[in-house]
């Protein structure tokens, strides 16, 4: 199961990062993480880019409340979601599984 760590601006979310995908999506739960999956290759940040555009679309959320806060070169990554509580984030994720 996915649980969210409390955060002073929202959450923090862990992220198993899956590039060179056929597709992008968020695809099930890895060991605790979120595995999001995206057809970007991992070189110059562009599978995080792409990861971070994933998390905005398929969680309804703006640009600017989504933050890559560590993993930049590694398949486990955490994510900072601004304004949205553990719990909240729970649901959301709930709605897509």
């Amino acid at each position: 199961m996915i649980e969210p760590a409390n955060h002073s601006e929202g959450c923090v979310i862990v992220v198993r990062a899956h590039p060179n995908a056929k597709k992008n999506g968020i695809t099930g739960e890895h060991h605790g993480a979120l595995k999001v999956s995206v057809t970007a290759p991992p070189q110059e940040g562009r599978a995080n880019a792409a990861i971070l555009e994933v998390l905005c679309e398929w969680l309804a959320l703006k640009r600017s409340q989504v933050e890559l806060l560590s993993g930049a070169h590694s398949r486990d990554k955490r994510f900072l979601i601004r304004g949205v509580s553990p719990s909240e984030l729970v649901v959301k994720l709930g709605q897509l599984f």
